[in-house]
């Protein structure tokens, strides 16, 4: 699913019509949501039954168990499914559910569709809550303390289905529940009944509600073994099945370098894993493998968030365009993924307002007068992610005037990395040490063994390496292409004489509201400065910076004595494309040998998978934005090491790849 350099815009949502009874109709397709006779006792019959999801939740072989959908529609299915396995004990999987739609409803029409179901009524709250704009790509929703993920994927399922299933089974039943085949084709066509067959584990099951004859024939010529059943109440038949053969993956349209023979495997999960580096990228890393059971060592050389992650205070930060690009895809579905993270965490009390943070939004200065207009309008469909604002509006969201027109993110606001890390390290899976000293890694025959100076040994069945700009000191990862960014920061007293802050602001720099008496301004960004110590040049130009942005201000901020300020300096790791550096580790030498005859022709398809280092992985290369990256690429990885669909395109997974490098470089007959 390749859209870059395509028109950013929202996605189009459902339009709706209603019964005298209250029931949605879909004025796009001219059919109905669920039975009118009963909506519930129809998807538990078709679905749910049809699937013998409560036995087969009991009976799972392994922690998770994965459901996949055909149009999400009003998530009846998805609340009834998550309902029932509330109700099935703590013996029960992990459930990820991932549904794809092409027209999800907005929040006020879902809300109005799911009102019939009070019985519901808390399950759907908490959907609401998290409920996504119409944002294109992936959306990850963590419910149950991370025991319950919704995936949804606002694509169209001919696209979508052969993006998940390019990536090996996940699946374990089906509820295909597209619009009638007479009313919406698209959803029933051979090649999506194949990638569901191709996305299935084994014995994987299916139920829909239809019980037409081309949907029964072309399940049947996917794999399936199909029969009919007695439909829901004035629907005379519907088809239930399960998987017999797996089709072989479809050919390769692009070289599957990404991939790994490995990955593909039916390994069961592990059990457990070391952390390299107790950073944000680390920390949410241990977080999302303790959430699925994993035991995590996680280590550092010195003390938690003692690097990059060590400033005062930082900006949950995203970025705009009028085209789509891996660098703003990612970006957006990062952000939206951090924002319902960390109001989770407030919600829950593991982060405090005031002391760890505030989501009081955030405004960003813009200084392209054509992106504002262009993007003016098609924000407007996304009140939650974003509004442009001039400079005279922004006042009431921000306290002060801007210099600049710019961007509003209503669900933004900022963040303390040190308590977001030790809030995330706070858990009972996670053994956190620190002050190591430096660590070394090393495989034996079953295990990655990390090694202290002291001579501590940690052993665990996966690594993975979150070290930043120290992450290419570790054998194996030497070729990264990382850079190193000094930035300081300045810890500036708050000053009565000027208008309270009551958001974050990003200009060339940002401040965020005063914490403990002091804004945390910055930051410089030198590349090729290994100096350490904090310069009161560096205040001025932040100060500089800072008065530029805000007029009202400059008086107050140039009153300041920069003698007198304290600071801060870290060293933030970027890689050459700005975007992290997530996934699996290429075995150097055994990876150049795959792919080697790209040097002559870089637009050919190898259709090998990749070689890579057994169980060992990296996260690294946040820059400044980690605060909303690593959020989701902890995700990322925690799916790739326990088998689960992942949360992103392919497409973006790619473009997170370590291995991206080697291949650009093989491209460009460099290596």
């Amino acid at each position: 699913m390749n859209r870059e350099n395509e028109p950013w815009t929202p996605v189009t949502p459902a339009r709706l019509d209603w019964t005298d009874n209250g029931d949605p109709l879909s004025e796009i397709f001219g059919d109905v949501y669920y039975s009118g006779e009963d909506g519930a006792a129809e998807s538990r019959h078709v679905f749910l039954d049809g699937n013998r999801l409560g036995e087969r939740l009991m009976e799972a072989r392994g922690p998770t168990f994965g459901v996949g959908e055909t149009g999400f529609g009003t998530g009846l299915n998805f609340l009834l499914t998550w309902q029932l396995w509330r109700q099935l004990g703590p013996q029960r999987p992990r459930l990820h559910y991932l549904s794809v739609e092409k027209f999800p409803l907005q929040r006020d029409d879902l809300t109005r569709a799911l009102s019939n179901w009070p019985e519901l009524a808390p399950l759907v709250t908490q959907l609401l809550q998290h409920w996504p704009d119409l944002l294109p790509g992936q959306h990850r929703l963590v419910f149950e303390d991370g025991q319950v993920i919704l995936d949804l994927w606002w694509e169209d399922v001919g696209a979508a289905l052969p993006d998940i299933a390019s990536r090996g089974p996940t699946i374990d039943a089906w509820f295909l529940d597209g619009f009638a085949p007479a009313r919406n084709d698209a959803m029933w066509q051979p090649a999506l009944y194949t990638a569901i067959a191709q996305a299935s584990r084994d014995d994987a099951t299916f139920a829909t509600f239809t019980a037409a004859g081309h949907v029964r024939r072309g399940l049947q010529a996917s794999g399936f073994k199909v029969e009919k059943v007695p439909g829901f109440g004035r629907k005379r038949e519907c088809l239930r099945g399960q998987l017999e053969t797996r089709p072989a993956p479809s050919p390769a349209q692009l070289t599957p370098w990404d991939l790994s023979k490995a990955s593909a495997a039916p390994t069961p999960q592990p059990r457990t894993a070391i952390i390299i580096g107790a950073g944000l990228a680390g920390c949410t890393t241990a977080a999302a493998l303790a959430q699925r059971g994993i035991q995590v060592s996680l280590l550092d050389s010195g003390p938690l968030a003692g690097e990059a992650s060590g400033n005062d205070q930082g900006i949950l930060y995203t970025r705009l365009s009028r085209r789509h690009s891996v660098l703003t895809d990612f970006a957006l579905q990062s952000f939206t993924f951090a924002a319902a993270m960390y109001r989770s965490m407030f919600a829950l009390g593991l982060l405090r307002e005031g002391d760890d943070g505030a989501l009081c939004g955030s405004f960003h200065q813009h200084r392209n007068a054509e992106d504002l207009a262009v993007l003016r309008k098609r924000l407007q469909a996304l009140p939650q992610l974003a509004a442009v604002l001039e400079p005279d509006a922004a006042v009431s969201h921000l306290g002060v005037k801007p210099s600049e027109p710019g961007y509003w993110f209503p669900r933004s606001g900022w963040l303390r990395p040190p308590g977001v890390c030790a809030a995330l390290a706070n858990h009972p899976n996670i053994t956190l040490t620190e002050h190591c000293g430096a660590l070394s890694l090393a495989r034996d025959d079953q295990h990655w063994v990390a090694t202290s100076v002291q001579g501590a040994v940690t052993k665990a069945e996966v690594a993975i390496i979150c070290t930043g700009v120290a992450t290419h000191q570790f054998a194996g990862l030497e070729w990264l292409p990382l850079q190193s960014i000094r930035g300081q920061t300045s810890l500036v007293p708050e000053n009565p004489a000027v208008t309270a802050l009551t958001a974050g602001f990003c200009h060339e720099g940002y401040i965020a509201p005063a914490r403990q008496g002091r804004h945390c301004i910055g930051a410089t960004f030198n590349l090729k400065d290994d100096d350490r110590d904090v310069r009161d040049a560096d205040h001025l130009h932040n100060l500089r910076r800072l008065a530029a942005a805000l007029p009202e201000w400059r008086d107050a901020i140039y009153a300041i004595d920069v003698g007198t300020l304290e600071g801060r300096v870290g060293f933030r790791c970027a890689s050459p494309d700005y975007l992290p550096i997530a996934g699996p580790v290429p075995d150097f030498d055994a990876f150049l040998h795959n792919y080697a005859g790209l040097r002559k022709n870089a637009r050919q398809v190898i259709p090998d998978h990749g070689s890579y280092m057994r169980d060992l992985y990296v996260n690294t290369a946040h820059g400044s934005r980690g605060l909303s990256s690593a959020p989701l690429t902890a995700q990322v990885l925690a799916s790739m090491v326990c088998r689960e669909a992942v949360p992103l395109s392919r497409e973006l997974q790619r473009a997170l790849a370590p291995a991206r490098f080697l291949i650009r470089d093989l491209a460009r007959n460099r290596i």
